[in-house]
């Protein structure tokens, strides 16, 4: 194949969006003025096209921190009918990453369980003011239906999110069990994505010991011993070893104490 016709070849790869740097011994003294000016501006096209690529990414990605502030923002007019809901999306999200990590998860994966933490709960800003003055330590059939609403709500409300990726479903499993007796859907064992698993583990602890208005919060061994019994059939049992590890070692997060 001839200088010319490999150019053209080169050029038709890069119109299909195959960057390479193959253009640029087209761009070297030695070749032909006309080749040689073709190349060199194919080359500059193709800087010009990375460079905007790159800012579009950019702005991209200050679009979806920007999105989930709002998110997160207005998860604080359901905090301020409900007392325990301050903070706990935050301690969620803490404890899930800490989990995530001793895991082994990667970088991108506990930017997803950290933000199906802080996102998890979102469904109850749907909830009516029933749910939230309950004061029953046993809430009736119809408080019960709604609560368990909430994850399916949740995702309704960030469906639209499509940079969310697998953090919907983590929102959408986090009270499914391993046993099949969770909810919305009933998923069992590898149906639930490890995420939401995680996110379960460290939901879990969370409400165990934190004050809510029909209980006190309870210790933190205490916690232990009822992540333990969940562990038999609700929550996975590796995981709640390794947060129990983890808690140990690293202690509570501090608005949980």
């Amino acid at each position: 194949m001839n200088e010319q016709n490999r150019l053209i070849q080169i050029i038709k790869e890069i119109a299909e969006g195959n960057y390479s740097n193959d253009i640029m011994p087209f761009t070297r003294p030695e070749c032909p003025e006309h080749i040689r000016e073709i190349a060199e501006a194919i080359g500059m096209m193709m800087v010009k096209l990375e460079a905007r690529e790159l800012r579009l990414e950019q702005l991209n990605e200050a679009l979806r921190e920007n999105t989930l502030k709002t998110i997160a923002s207005a998860t604080k007019a359901m905090a301020a009918r409900d007392t325990y809901t301050r903070g706990h999306g935050n301690r969620v999200a803490a404890y899930a990453v800490r989990l995530g990590r001793r895991m082994g998860l990667d970088n991108t994966a506990l930017k997803e369980v950290e933000t199906a933490g802080l996102l998890h709960d979102i469904g109850k800003i749907g909830f009516t003011d029933k749910v939230f003055n309950n004061q029953d330590i046993t809430p009736d059939s119809e408080i019960l239906a709604e609560i368990r609403q909430h994850p399916e709500t949740g995702v309704e409300i960030l469906k639209d999110l499509d940079f969310l990726g697998p953090v919907l479903e983590y929102i959408h499993s986090h009270h499914e069990h391993l046993n099949g007796q969770g909810y919305p859907r009933g998923l069992s064992e590898e149906e639930i994505p490890l995420g939401a698993r995680i996110i379960s583990v460290a939901d879990c602890f969370d409400a165990i010991t934190t004050d809510r208005a029909y209980q006190k919060g309870k210790s933190r061994d205490e916690g232990f011993q009822i992540l333990k019994i969940l562990g038999t059939a609700q929550l996975d049992a590796d995981l709640v070893e390794a947060f129990i590890n983890d808690v140990r070692e690293n202690g509570m997060e501090e608005s949980a104490l």
